[in-house]
């Protein structure tokens, strides 16, 4: 593998990171198998008194699913635009959700709104990658708001987001965060949206982006180590304070922000890309 090669490899494991979790707005632990949901989905515990209850019907299922959006206005925003712009993408994530509520699970509005922005980035991210450089940088400026946002609260859940791992601080926030996480998802599904529209295509970054990036990173305050941990993939020893790596995630974003127009297209593309088939 060529340093430039290995260069890409990195960069998109670092976008899968960055952009997974956060712009798309895919907390994977939530469709992890019952023994790792410890905090994304609390089992499902029937009181004595309805214990004989039956599970709802596909049609009370779906009403159920549309009722629980439309009680989290926040994120009935996202589901509403599904609904217009795809609405054979709509159909298919709640007809699913409805096939999750008929079989027992009792499924959160964030829950829906995580598992269908799931299903839309495998079976059309891609198409963000062609979208026009405004499109794709507020899938970024999203994600940053939210990076900003944790900030505020706790270093920690701020790790945790850039990594894409959950914890129950971290789905708190999201729960009590809905506005920010919608737009997340708003965001990625406009950049699909315009990315079908204009087929925008670009070269893969050069060498000289990734120089470009990593000397910008580095008149941004961003260290030698954090470098490493963000566009290497190294883990650091001893590992870089939460504090550390939140400050060094936020200065990823704003740096790779303020890149050139032609520079900043080919680095984003090239990351919503490769997490679209990842």
């Amino acid at each position: 593998m060529s340093r430039q090669d290995l260069k890409l490899f990195l960069l998109g494991l670092v976008g899968t990171l960055l952009i997974g979790s956060g712009a798309w707005l895919v907390v994977d632990v939530w469709q992890a198998p019952p023994q790792q949901q410890k905090a994304a989905t609390p089992p499902v515990v029937v009181a004595p008194e309805t214990s004989t209850k039956s599970v709802p019907t596909v049609d009370s299922a779906r009403k159920e699913v549309e009722d629980t959006i439309a009680a989290a206005p926040e994120i009935a925003r996202f589901f509403d635009r599904l609904r217009l712009a795809l609405p054979s993408d709509y159909e298919a994530a709640v007809s699913a959700l409805a096939a999750r509520k008929s079989g027992g699970a009792a499924d959160s509005a964030d829950f829906d709104l995580s598992q269908a922005v799931k299903t839309l980035r495998q079976s059309r991210g891609a198409l963000a990658a062609k979208a026009d450089s405004a499109a794709l940088g507020r899938v970024f400026e999203a994600q940053l708001a939210v990076l900003k946002s944790l900030t505020a609260v706790n270093s920690k859940l701020c790790v945790d987001f850039l990594y894409g791992g959950a914890s129950e601080g971290f789905l708190k926030f999201s729960a009590d965060n809905r506005g920010l996480v919608s737009d997340l998802a708003i965001a990625g599904l406009e950049a699909m949206l315009d990315g079908k529209d204009k087929n925008i295509a670009r070269t893969t970054p050069t060498e000289s982006d990734f120089q470009m990036f990593e000397t910008s990173l580095r008149q941004n305050g961003v260290g030698t180590t954090e470098i490493a941990a963000l566009l290497d993939g190294k883990t650091p020893d001893p590992p870089i304070s939460d504090d550390r790596m939140c400050a060094a995630g936020k200065t990823y974003l704003e740096t790779l922000l303020q890149m050139p127009e032609d520079v900043r297209g080919r680095i984003e593309a090239l990351a919503v890309d490769l997490m679209a088939r990842s």
